[in-house]
């Protein structure tokens, strides 16, 4: 297919000399090389442009990971720092990374790490066993203000407790018992702690660079914390791409590290360039000023192939969801939930609103994920069921509901929640479920009032994997009383935590089999589907690591031009 001319890449190849700077993105397929040691060095061959430009939906709220939850920050992270474990690439799967290889004690209390030798942090210090307990010991005596969820939100939740909380500390300790050699270890079994590593919050950060710029000296308050010199302009890592500026509301530049461990690949340069409008991100691709964007409007996809660019698809690592709050005495009813979960036509729901590659779900983990139970309890569509249970109920005349749902936003569980919420409209009001539309703006509007306030009936959300662990998807929903939901199972709480604490996977799976088949029994809301993401790149593009859990390293592109 021959290519349109777009003369938006000469200007952008100006005004990227000009920053010294850089850029990402591409295309469907893996690049074959898996971070080997002894990479070629040789970053942009013959006269492949090794800048690449990746329009990024938001600035990274944070350029530490350890205080960053959101997905771009994620996608920045990936670039400069590296964890012990990382991911297969094309899945969800762990597999050594900055740690060679590990060993679990019987009891799954103690793992000992053996390291990669030869790796330096991007500051020229050396990567060693002191400098991972170094790591691990800052996160587990986080104090005051870092411990909130607004900062420590990942080593809170999946960590439990902090140095002054350690009767709930999952963490122990650390022990250097080599120069390459770390054993941590835990005060419980966590069946889930080496695919947890795998999160870039555990990444490795160099201990010289935390302590000369102040990491852990953030201000502000819990609920609009105030980044310290370090999350704003120092991050040092061991990634293949280094830190070079942040311009807010901008662009974020990174360069090639020189002495990387592993392969450099084509990429010389990366710019994030900020562009929060979708539409303005599809007209930046086809004006040439980007290579590529994420979250592509499934109504495009077929446009921007038509158009000579590569559209790529992530695997199903996401679920999207109708809640029900249960605080509401309607909602309370299990009889009007499953009336609900009835009445829902998820195909049509698929086919019409969501992309190309989307799966219908049945329960509330991907089916890669461990526990996926095919004999979950299901609810077919059925509107006459759907009826016959509201009179039962109580609502022969049917209901008035309030419906929830976020405007000005997507999600890669969610492209356009507009057109779910239209779609589900329809289909509920078939059955005599009267909606009145409740549409906030995302942030805060929306998330303040679905996950802080009981002022809310039904309301859409959805979830995207961070790493291939059951409790990542269950545990985060429903392993205690949460307002979205408005209901208090102590039983179903104790549940997930004794799986949690398990010293295996194996030992997991029959365990989250029945837990799955137990939450949608008791259908705290619906589980509707499996999205997925896209993104679209420029022709030049040949290749790019695409994964599930976003695991998008840009040293692993391959560009023709």
């Amino acid at each position: 297919m021959s290519m349109p001319f777009r003369p938006g890449r000469a200007r952008r190849a100006l005004a990227v000399t000009s920053l010294a700077a850089a850029a990402s993105l591409a295309l469907t397929g893996c690049l074959a090389s898996d971070r080997e040691e002894g990479g070629s060095g040789e970053a942009a061959a013959g006269d492949v442009d090794g800048t690449f430009v990746f329009a990024a939906s938001s600035d990274p709220k944070s350029l530490d990971p350890a205080f960053a939850q959101d997905g771009e920050s994620f996608r920045v992270s990936r670039q400069i720092f590296e964890g012990l474990v990382g991911v297969q690439e094309g899945s969800a799967e762990p597999e050594p990374l900055l740690a060679e290889s590990w060993e679990q004690s019987e009891d799954g209390r103690t793992y000992t790490f053996q390291l990669k030798d030869g790796v330096t942090f991007h500051d020229g210090t050396t990567f060693d066993a002191e400098a991972v307990c170094a790591n691990f010991d800052r996160w587990y005596n986080f104090e005051g203000l870092l411990q909130s969820e607004n900062m420590a939100y990942y080593y809170g939740s999946l960590f439990k407790g902090f140095a002054d909380s350690p009767e709930q500390a999952i963490y122990a300790g650390c022990e250097a018992t080599g120069e390459q050699e770390a054993e941590v270890t835990l005060n419980k079994p966590f069946a889930g702690f080496i695919a947890a590593l795998s999160l870039p919050a555990f990444a490795m950060q160099s201990p010289t660079a935390l302590e000369e710029y102040g990491a852990d000296t953030a201000g502000g308050t819990a609920e609009s914390p105030e980044l310290s010199e370090y999350a704003q302009g120092h991050p040092v890592g061991t990634g293949p791409f280094r830190f070079e500026s942040w311009d807010v509301g901008n662009q974020v530049v990174l360069s090639a590290y020189e002495d990387y461990w592993g392969e450099q690949g084509q990429v010389t340069d990366v710019i994030f360039r900020i562009i929060d409008d979708p539409q303005a991100r599809r007209q930046a691709l086809e004006s040439g000023s980007v290579d590529g964007y994420d979250l592509v409007a499934p109504a495009d996809t077929q446009a921007l192939q038509d158009g000579g660019y590569n559209v790529v698809t992530r695997d199903p690592f996401t679920i999207l969801y109708l809640g029900f709050n249960q605080a509401q005495e309607e909602l309370a009813d299990p009889q009007v939930r499953q009336a609900i979960a009835h009445a829902i036509d998820k195909e049509a729901l698929v086919s019409q609103t969501l992309p190309e590659g989307t799966t219908v779900a049945t329960q509330f983990i991907p089916e890669s994920v461990n526990g996926y139970n095919e004999d979950v309890t299901q609810y077919e569509y059925d509107p006459e069921r759907a009826r016959q249970l509201l009179e039962e109920a109580g609502y022969a005349d049917g209901l008035e509901l309030d419906f929830s749902y976020p405007t000005g936003v997507s999600r890669p569980y969610m492209p356009n929640p507009e057109q779910t919420f239209t779609t589900l409209t329809a289909q509920l009001e078939e059955v005599g479920i009267t909606v009145n539309p409740q549409p906030d703006k995302w942030s805060p509007d929306y998330l303040d009032r679905v996950n802080g306030t009981s002022d809310h009936d039904l309301h859409l959300l959805g979830w995207t994997g961070d790493y291939n662990d059951t409790d990542n998807f269950v545990g985060v929903f429903f392993g205690q009383e949460k307002p979205e939901f408005g209901f208090d199972d102590p039983e179903l709480f104790q549940a997930l935590a004794d799986a949690r604490e398990l010293t295996s996977v194996e030992e997991q799976t029959p365990v989250y089999e029945e837990i799955n088949d137990q939450i949608m029994q008791k259908l705290p809301a619906v589980p509707l589907a499996n999205p997925a993401p896209s993104l679209a790149f420029d022709a030049r593009v040949e290749s790019y690591p695409v994964s599930p859990v976003n695991d998008e390293v840009f040293n692993r592109i391959q560009l023709s031009e």
